[in-house]
Formats: C-alpha cells, structure tokens, sequence
C-alpha cells in the first residue's frame, strides 16, 4: 500500500468506521481512540496490505481492537457502578431511533456487529465474515437471530408505549 492509497483510505472510511464503532461502544472517545489505533495499526503494516484489501482490514481491526478495549473495560469495571433499574419503573416513552439502540445493546456483541456492519454501513456477507472472522453462513445465522430479536423487543407494546 502507497501513502497515497492510505490517505485515501482514511479520507473515505474514517467516517463508516466511527459510526460503526461508536454505535457498539456508545462512547464517543472511545470510538476516536479506537479509529485512531486501527488507523496507526494500518500505518504499521501498510507495507504488507494489499490496497484493495484496505477496508477490510481496516475495518478488521477496528472491530478487534474494539472487542479488546470493551473486554479490558469490563474486568475493570466496578460491580457497584452498575445501577439496575427496579420492576415497575416506568420510562417515559421515547422515539423510534431510541428504541431501536436500547434493542441494539441488548444483542449480544456478535449479533449486533454484524447487524451494524450490514443494516447501517451496507456490508455484504462475505465482507462481514472477514471482518468478524466468520464464514458467510454463521454471519446469515447471526443476521437472522438478531433481527429475530430485534423485531421481538420492538414489537412489545409496552416498549413503544
């Protein structure tokens, strides 16, 4: 890969790189420090990529480095931060693009990257599996079970309600 071509790469995928992460992390400093690193890690090793190859590793290591950081996160975090929201308590009730994200967070990781990546920044099958290092059916699968799971938490009333 030329410096040219990595020039490019970051002025045509920086943006579909952050909103992916930033919709699984919901961080916004964390997304920067995630697109930063995959970048610097892209920079590394632009010797070895192949130019057409950019986004998909690109995206790869993104979404890696993400899954590390988030897992890190975890073990440090303190059981006393999490707050649960007690039976009953009622929500006022929000819109549809709230709704939607609280759905979201509550897929399992894998299921909500490879919907990210295919509903919201269009990525075929086969670019998905690259990416999350899945073959094309378990990407088919997780799709499935996630809109399965999705079209279940929305279509509650009392969620939309």
């Amino acid at each position: 890969m030329l410096t040219a071509d990595y020039n490019r790469c970051v002025e045509d995928f920086s943006d579909p790189l952050y909103r992916f992460i930033l919709k699984s992390v919901k961080d916004r400093e964390m997304a920067r420090d995630v697109v930063q690193e995959a970048y610097a890690r892209m920079w590394e090793r632009r010797h070895d990529i192949d130019g057409q190859k950019a986004k998909s590793y690109l995206f790869s290591t993104g979404y890696h480095y993400m899954i590390d950081v988030l897992r890190k996160e975890k073990r440090n975090a303190d059981m006393e931060s999490v707050s649960v929201e007690p039976a009953g308590t009622e929500r006022p009730p929000g819109d549809l693009k709230e709704i939607l994200n609280e759905a979201l967070s509550r897929l399992p990781e894998i299921q909500r990257t490879v919907v990210l990546l295919r509903d919201y920044e269009g990525y075929n099958y086969s670019e998905i599996g690259e990416i999350c290092g899945l073959n094309e059916s378990q990407v088919k699968v997780y799709i499935f079970r996630a809109r399965k799971s999705l079209k279940s938490y929305i279509g509650k009333l009392e969620v939309v309600v």
